[in-house]
């Protein structure tokens, strides 16, 4: 990335961010396989929310440091706090993040460089998009602590085939990557060494996008998956009306009747 700035290297959550408007996060406690204990959940969630106040971000990458991407909650963190409130309180806190990912008005692309289970399995489902390499796993372990997976299994169920998330559900066993990719958990599976390069070239097609189409483009990918057929139609056909409107949406149509490459507004 070009331009790129970056946050203190001791922080849980690195934020890079480059000229173009790519904003990478970097889940960064390696020695923890960056679980997702409060600290961690309340630096993504601040560093999220950031991305969804800035208006020229663009992209949004999750990535991490160490062998793991995400090992899902932190079980030691639960044990110590075991009243229910407490409980309530971290889930809460989890399932607000997870939201948050799908509610900004930029893709975000997961990058799995390792393990990812229970709510790190969660995570990379949560994301518009992931890349994997193909050392990297994916299990919803808590069923082996007694624990269902429950709130990792809203992300994995509108991902996967149901009979594929309920094994995954119910057994605790890993998936290796190129399963995931079969099963729809993953976009592209790769060598560890290309990872990076392949996030690139997913991030470059979504820049060559015009950024109005983009955002409501997610926005109604996923307000139409909860309704019904008829309310679906009814919503896209007026997001769709909505973009004619936009001055790029224009320019395209413009640019295809006249045989030339459009030139975006952000471009001129």
């Amino acid at each position: 990335m070009s331009d790129a700035s970056t946050t203190a290297t001791d922080a849980l959550v690195l934020v890079q961010r480059d000229a173009r408007g790519v904003v990478t996060l970097t889940l960064n406690d390696p020695a923890r396989f960056n679980a997702l204990g409060s600290p961690m959940l309340a630096a993504l969630q601040s560093a999220i929310d950031a991305v969804a106040a800035d208006a020229s971000a663009r992209v949004l990458v999750l990535a991490a440091q160490g062998r793991a991407f995400c090992a899902g909650h932190d079980l030691k963190e639960m044990a110590a706090a075991s009243d229910l409130a407490s409980h309530q309180k971290l889930f809460a806190q989890c399932s607000r993040m997870m939201l948050s990912l799908q509610k900004l008005p930029v893709p975000v692309i997961a990058q799995v460089q390792g393990m990812a289970t229970a709510a790190g399995c969660q995570l990379v489902a949560q994301c518009d998009l992931a890349v994997a390499s193909d050392a990297a796993t994916f299990a919803t372990s808590g069923i082996r602590y007694g624990l269902f997976c429950s709130t990792p299994s809203v992300a994995l169920v509108r991902n996967l085939p149901i009979k594929k998330a309920m094994e995954m559900l119910l057994t605790g066993d890993f998936i290796d990557a190129a399963t995931a990719l079969d099963q729809g958990l993953l976009n592209r599976v790769v060598a560890p060494e290309a990872l990076a390069d392949a996030v690139e070239q997913l991030v470059q097609a979504i820049l060559d996008k015009p950024r109005v189409a983009v955002a409501m483009g997610k926005a109604l990918v996923y307000q139409q998956r909860e309704l019904g057929v008829e309310a679906a139609y009814q919503l896209a056909g007026q997001t769709m009306a909505v973009n004619m409107q936009d001055a790029d949406a224009q320019e395209g149509v413009s640019a295809f009747a006249q045989k030339r490459p459009p030139r975006w507004k952000a471009d001129a």
